[in-house]
């Protein structure tokens, strides 16, 4: 996610990061040379004069940027929606926390010192494992070896052999929660609202992974791609007999206008990734890991992700 300040005056043309240009840089460019062309050429073809007015342009490139709109809409609901999700897991995550510290009885306050045989550091430190475990699912990402140091070395081996991660973590944390219910640690009323607490985790998970999993229909997208493509290669020619020696420039501004709200349509459908507009999906892991483990008065905290070059990840 790019995170910064509103550049002013030039400075806002000249950016590139989190720019969309680099992406659409050589169709903007073919059709640029293919504008520049039917310029010197005056629109002939192999000596055939290829005659075509504005009129066709106007009634089609309303309906295509109204659609491409719509499209951007909805890729933006699913960004959006895919940001309140996890704003909901960090929420949560911190519910839990003051919740396994101060129901879940003992005779001592959780500490992380007392390490991962304590239930109450053992759900914390497992909810940490949770958020990064879901963010490498939905990033299809193999390795996760900052959930080792979380996790029991029985439990992180049987993790192994799970094909979703989150799902498996969620289990073991309602195994320890009965636990302590069988136990006596914890009122039965009282189980219930962590037991919600930890169905929250899970809805937000799956919806995550339903967001990820349920692209927008590909014919839709391939229409308006195809559609804005065709567009602005055939622009020129109805331009020429009227703007002249302009063509080029009014053809790229077009098509930089129709190319960029394609991709960029294309780039926030899917949110979890790791570009430059996507979710900040680790450093919102690595939020949930500072609350959880100042709660818990541990002395080794990581420090807050800071932007690189104006981009969080």
């Amino acid at each position: 996610m790019i995170v910064r300040d509103r550049p002013s005056g030039l400075k806002m043309f000249l950016l590139l990061r989190g720019s969309i240009l680099p992406r659409i840089l050589p169709s903007l460019v073919a059709t640029t040379l293919i504008a520049i062309v039917v310029t010197f050429t005056h629109g002939d073809l192999f000596s055939v004069k290829i005659t075509l007015t504005t009129i066709p342009f106007s009634l089609i490139g309303l309906p295509i940027a109204i659609f491409l709109g719509f499209r951007n809409t909805a890729a933006y609901d699913r960004f959006w929606e895919g940001r309140k999700l996890w704003g909901e897991l960090l929420l949560r995550t911190r519910n839990l926390s003051r919740q396994c510290q101060n129901f879940i009885a003992a005779t001592e306050p959780a500490k992380a010192i007392l390490g991962l045989q304590d239930v109450r550091v053992r759900m914390l430190m497992r909810s940490i494992a949770f958020a990064h475990a879901l963010r490498h699912l939905l990033r299809d990402e193999k390795d996760m070896p900052e959930l080792q140091s979380l996790l029991l070395p029985a439990e992180w081996a049987q993790m192994q052999n799970s094909s979703n991660k989150p799902d498996f973590l969620m289990m073991r944390m309602g195994e320890d929660l009965g636990n302590c219910l069988k136990e006596g640690r914890i009122d039965a009323c009282v189980s219930v609202s962590i037991d919600a607490t930890l169905c929250a985790m899970t809805a937000a998970s799956a919806s995550c992974e339903r967001i990820k999993s349920t692209p927008i229909p590909f014919s839709y997208t391939l229409l308006l791609h195809r559609t804005a493509y065709l567009y602005c290669f055939l622009l020129p020619f109805g331009l020429v007999d009227t703007l002249g020696f302009m063509t080029p420039f009014v053809v790229a501004i077009v098509a930089y206008t129709f190319f960029g709200l394609d991709a960029l349509g294309d780039e926030i459908e899917e949110p979890f990734g790791t570009s430059a507009n996507d979710l900040p999906l680790t450093a919102i892991c690595r939020a949930i890991d500072i609350n959880v483990r100042e709660s818990l008065g541990d002395t080794d905290i990581p420090k807050p992700l800071a932007p690189i070059d104006y981009c969080l990840i």
